[in-house]
């Protein structure tokens, strides 16, 4: 190892010797931190006007700090050019790299974690750059929680619990208001054996969260103390035709929507499976197992994800790929939906190498465009989103087109492309009516609503929302029921009905977050439009709601909604929050964000 480069904590270099010679002055700091993780190279203008703007000469004072880092790095050539790039010496490692790591991190980086990027240095006189910095120091601090999390999941997954619960307990450290981290921790617990350890950390985290926050955590928490691998209620004796009878029976319960039977049948599936010794059938059982738990069961992806790690462990002895390719692509599902952007693309990384079929890439194509559209990354989105639905419809997998064809009509529509938008919604739905899928019908309905809405057919759009919700409602997918709710709340802005709206948008509010592994875009989706309205009636409420969209939507990588953030705050008189809009902007492919930041 040439060169460490440490960002995370009090910033430091260090060599094979020893530590270096660090660069003087923090806004060396500060650009060395910008050109390393902004994802557009940046020109000598703009890091001068980013960081140097009350310089006497910005120019000059870049090429100072320029200089500095290239003497610091040991890297006389790197730095230079227009835009300027860093070049770091072969082998040399930077801490925030390793949070997106394709691969496992090694334990004594992971101990490390924790710290504030850049932590002690301030930028008041940059006010833009500071409002960068906060975005960063928020995402990566999310970041290095959820690499412990995935870590102590494999640990718990490979058997060694007690290492599951340091790194657990690291991640509650980071963050204690996680009911998440909480609950990963009561789960390791029990798997020591220690069940009165875990029932004591299942009421240190309700007596917690009930001071802080004023509500107690989900069941969840406490039901993770009497984790289990999927022990039936008796003991298995039928072999290895009753494990696959058990995993068709359960496969087809939940298809029913019988979730309960769906879960109980499948872990028994699970329990005779590896009491045969059946490797890949008990894979396959483990994965119908977690999928269920995530899709079916509101409030037990952290469950879900515990039984995907176990499949994956139990697939690769098996050889089976086709299984582990599916528990991957679950897994990054799953982070897609926390806002876990680095370690989703890990998993879907993992799953697309592994996929071998038409069905199982579509699948994979799809949660990765959901994963690229979350963090505005439109251009990818609509790329693999098209081939999603065009495999899809290929092998037959009708329902799989319809998802990904609604996502590629959300794109559209927050790209302001509302012809396209009409299309691929409307093929979604004639998908959705032919495969007769009630339960997922509420989200293109909605999304054909905002578009009828925005193209003045009000009355269309409300009857359209008005059985969107009622829908959502009946097969009480917090999700849709939030989405529908915060149409009906804008549509009811535009009819001048203030009072209603509010209220709307409050039910939106709380709908899509009563559970506690919300959708997170769909929670920033609507904490926009309570700001956004709220701000336009004069609404004091206004800035509450545009700072959790602010913190939200940084920790979870959605940038473009960090920019709505930033345009809510500065219209609301933040110093520096439209300069911070704008710079973030620049990174995103969306002709709305232009009127948007209009002056």
């Amino acid at each position: 190892m040439t060169l460490t480069i440490r960002l995370l904590g009090r910033p430091s270099l260090a060599g094979p010797d020893g530590p270096v010679a660090p660069p003087r002055g923090a806004k060396a700091w500060g650009l060395l931190a910008y050109l390393l993780l902004s994802e557009r190279p940046a020109t000598r203008r703009e890091l001068a006007g980013l960081l140097f703007a009350t310089a006497d000469d910005p120019l000059a004072a870049l090429r100072w700090s320029l200089a500095e880092l290239r003497r610091a790095l040991g890297e006389p050539d790197g730095l230079r050019g227009d835009p300027p790039r860093v070049v770091l010496p072969p082998g040399a490692v930077v801490d925030v790299a390793l949070l997106g790591a394709d691969g496992p991190v090694a334990p004594e980086w992971l101990r490390r974690l924790g710290g504030e990027l850049l932590e002690g240095l301030s930028y008041a006189s940059s006010p833009a750059f500071e409002a960068w910095l906060s975005i960063e120091r928020r995402h990566l601090a999310a970041a290095s929680e959820a690499l412990l999390r995935e870590a102590a999941l494999a640990e718990l997954a490979a058997g060694r619990a007690a290492a599951a619960v340091r790194l657990a307990s690291d991640a509650v450290a980071l963050n204690a208001l996680d009911e998440g981290h909480h609950e990963l921790l009561v789960r390791s617990l029990a798997a020591t054996g220690d069940r009165a350890a875990a029932l004591a950390a299942a009421a240190r985290c309700d007596e917690l969260l009930r001071r802080e926050l004023g509500v107690p955590p989900s069941p969840a928490v406490r039901r993770a103390a009497y984790a289990s691998d999927g022990a039936p209620a008796r003991p298995p004796g039928g072999g290895r035709a009753a494990a696959a009878g058990q995993l068709d029976a359960g496969l087809a319960a939940a298809a029913a929507g019988a979730v309960e039977a769906a879960v109980e049948r499948l872990r028994r599936a699970c329990a005779e499976a590896a009491a045969c010794g059946d490797h890949e059938l008990r894979g396959r059982a483990l994965v119908a197992l977690g999928t269920t738990l995530v899709h079916a069961v509101r409030g037990r992806d952290e469950e879900g994800a515990a039984v995907l790690h176990q499949a994956i462990a139990v697939a690769e002895r098996a050889g089976d790929r086709a299984t582990s390719a599916a528990a991957h692509r679950e897994l990054g599902y799953i982070d897609v939906q926390a806002g876990r952007r680095e370690r989703a693309a890990h998993w879907l990384a993992q799953a697309e190498a592994l996929a071998d079929s038409d069905g199982e890439l579509a699948a994979v194509r799809g949660v990765q465009g959901m994963n690229d559209s979350d963090r505005a990354d439109y251009p990818a989105a609509l790329e693999r989103l098209g081939e999603s639905a065009e495999r899809a419809e290929r092998c037959g997998r009708q329902r799989q087109a319809a998802w990904s064809l609604s996502l590629v009509g959300r794109v559209h529509l927050l790209r302001g492309e509302d012809a396209l938008a009409a299309a691929a919604i409307d093929r979604s739905l004639a998908l959705v009516e032919s495969e007769r899928w009630l339960a997922f019908r509420p989200w293109p309905e909605t999304l054909r609503a905002e578009l009828e809405a925005r193209g003045g057919e009000v009355d269309a759009a409300a009857d359209r929302l008005e059985r969107a919700f009622t829908v959502a409602c009946q097969v009480e997918d917090p999700c849709w029921e939030g989405v529908s709710a915060r149409a009906i709340g804008l549509l009811e802005a535009r009819r001048g009905r203030a009072d209603v709206a509010r209220a709307w948008l409050a039910e939106a509010l709380t709908r899509c977050t009563r559970v506690s592994d919300p959708y997170e875009w769909a929670h920033a989706y609507v904490l926009d439009a309570v700001a956004g309205t709220a701000a336009t009636a004069g609404d004091g409420r206004a800035r509450g709601a545009a700072e959790e969209l602010r913190v939200l939507a940084a920790r979870t990588g959605m940038r473009e909604l960090v920019v709505r953030a930033h345009v809510h705050l500065g219209r609301l008189g933040e110093d520096g929050m439209l300069d911070s809009a704008r710079l973030l902007a620049h990174e995103i492919d969306n002709p709305l964000l232009a009127d948007l930041l209009a002056p």
